[in-house]
């Protein structure tokens, strides 16, 4: 299925490659298709899977002559992911991006070593802005075909439509949250939980689902069913994220230990952290967690933060959340109609995956 996904996104790029040559024919500027495609390679396809297996649970059938919409919307919704990512790399200032320069530095680069007019790296910010309006842009077109070669395009668009508004909610509440988080560490669990929901939960798993089913026809039970375990797993994944964003082995993250710490995220796992902290009375422990968050720089300094966390207990609180929710959504795929078997057996595969995983 992944192999299919990735060769409707390259007719769908090699038609767009087309369609710019002719725009620009007579003009020297480089073709945004390629940084696209680029960007596209490598990727896990974790939303193209769970949209596929939402097709499966809502009744669509396999064979590639009778699956080609579900494949389409598959890259769409790998083509806002590109667009997520391009801008999250510029709003993060993130120098890399899957081990190649992130989109805006190697934008940046260009114009420096060309000796371009202007200010390179506000061309860079600029044209990376650009790019990811622009894989923005062709998903939504490359959705909207898929919903018409099913006339779904009534039960399609009300999904696509709260997809991209919940993740850019998501962001902006993230991106708030960072600068001015609640005084009250309950506050702050409930405000991370919200992101989780908008920013992951939804828009990874319960939306891309959802997304498969509306196109296969899916009645109300099974959007249903979907919804739940698309909610349950999507905040287990982010958790297990957030776990290992603090304690997880550099050589299978990639990240070294304590980073999200170091970067200033405000998640659960940390909100759990302080509230302990506060309820127990470690002042100053709380005081070098909150100075040293997001400033972090040093191993060192890093190792500090993440013993203090390790110490409130919240790591085991954060586990207990996690086995919750996959419980809940294993439950919920028993409410899936027979029809549904190899769908349902599917899902429950990668909901162990996505709560177990160490990457």
């Amino acid at each position: 299925m992944v192999q299919a996904v990735d060769d409707e996104l390259a007719g769908l790029l090699a038609h767009r490659r087309r369609e710019w040559d002719q725009l620009t024919a007579d003009s020297d500027a480089d073709s945004p298709v390629d940084r696209i495609e680029a960007f596209l390679a490598g990727g896990k396809r974790i939303r193209p899977v769970f949209c596929w297996w939402g097709w499966r649970a809502g009744g669509g059938r396999r064979e590639l002559a009778h699956c080609r919409p579900v494949l389409r919307a598959a890259a769409a919704l790998e083509l806002i992911q590109v667009c997520a990512l391009v801008h999250d790399d510029v709003i993060d200032r993130s120098d890399t991006r899957r081990g190649r320069p992130a989109e805006h530095r190697a934008a940046a680069k260009i114009h420096a070593d060309a000796g371009w007019a202007g200010d390179a790296e506000h061309y860079g910010l600029s044209s990376a802005l650009l790019l990811g309006d622009l894989a923005l842009a062709w998903a939504d077109d490359t959705m909207v075909e898929a919903a018409q070669q099913l006339a779904a395009l009534r039960r399609v668009q009300p999904v696509w439509r709260a997809m991209r508004t919940e993740v850019l909610a998501g962001q902006l509440l993230d991106l708030q949250v960072a600068a001015a988080p609640a005084a009250d560490p309950l506050a702050q669990q409930r405000q991370a939980m919200t992101v989780i929901e908008l920013k992951t939960a939804a828009y990874t798993v319960t939306r891309p689902l959802l997304l498969g089913a509306a196109l296969a026809g899916a009645g109300p039970s099974v959007l249903g069913v979907l919804t739940r375990y698309g909610t349950a797993i999507g905040t287990a994944f982010q958790l297990r994220d957030d776990l290992l964003g603090v304690f997880g082995d550099p050589a299978q993250t990639g990240k070294p230990a304590g980073d999200d710490l170091a970067e200033g995220k405000r998640t659960v796992l940390l909100a759990l952290a302080l509230r302990e902290l506060a309820e127990s009375g470690r002042v100053a422990d709380a005081t070098v967690l909150g100075e040293g968050l997001g400033r972090a720089s040093s191993a060192a300094g890093r190792a500090e933060l993440t013993d203090i966390v390790a110490s409130t207990g919240a790591a085991a609180a954060v586990e207990s959340m996690i086995a919750e929710r996959l419980a809940e959504a294993v439950a919920a795929l028993e409410e899936l109609p027979a029809g549904a078997d190899d769908a349902a057996a599917a899902l429950r595969t990668l909901a162990g995956r996505a709560t177990a995983r160490r990457s």
